[in-house]
């Protein structure tokens, strides 16, 4: 049985991002283009479009397509904004955030998974998207500054190289709390005399994100 991805994309717009009040067109026509199946493992295609996370290789997992919304609305990006990625992971978020962004830095602590998600993104002509094998709370100094950065994987307190490495009025989102647990995605906004601005937005559950400057 052939199953309709197509549709089932377009449904999971309307159902689980713009009822749930994601109004940002940019991010709206995003999750429309980027065929989300293709990032699953083989065994969970059918699941592509469910509300929710799905694991995927070294459990890790793929994040519910309205949380991966609701971050990407916040950052709240232009065509021409340069933007680094923390954990790359199968890279649906690095998709996403090529289709609105000007070029994408991701950066992903497993080797297999970088691999696996540069030769996909490759193959679905994503062009201004680089992957790095690395230690994502170190950022990527080489491509600083950038407009926004996302994180995808849960710290205890926001990494002072992300901070440094984040332009003027530049945005970061990450999630923040217990290791494990539930974590508030906060997002971080550079004011013009340089001092981050704090906003609480939602709870959320992810992955630890592990490096020199985060859980170890």
């Amino acid at each position: 049985m052939t199953v309709d991805y197509e549709n089932l994309r377009l449904e999971m717009v309307k159902e689980q991002l713009e009822k749930r009040g994601i109004k940002d067109q940019s991010v709206l026509e995003a999750f429309k283009r980027v065929p989300r199946e293709r990032f699953m493992l083989d065994e969970n295609k059918e699941l592509a479009y469910a509300d929710g996370a799905q694991t995927i290789e070294a459990g890790q997992t793929i994040s519910q397509p309205y949380i991966v919304a609701k971050m990407l609305e916040a950052l709240n990006l232009s065509p021409t904004d340069r933007v680094l990625e923390i954990g790359t992971g199968s890279g649906y978020a690095a998709a996403l955030l090529a289709e609105i962004a000007g070029e994408v830095y991701t950066i992903e602590r497993i080797e297999k998974l970088a691999v696996k998600a540069r030769n996909l993104l490759s193959k679905l002509n994503y062009e201004n998207i680089r992957v790095k094998t690395g230690d994502g709370t170190l950022g990527w100094e080489e491509y600083a500054p950038y407009d926004a950065i996302l994180v995808s994987a849960a710290a205890p307190y926001l990494p002072e190289k992300l901070k440094i490495q984040l332009n003027k009025k530049g945005r970061i989102i990450i999630p923040i709390g217990e290791r494990g647990g539930i974590q508030q995605l906060k997002l971080y906004t550079r004011r013009y005399n340089g001092n981050l601005k704090e906003e609480d937005l939602e709870y959320v559950r992810f992955v630890p994100l592990l490096g020199e400057d985060s859980w170890k």
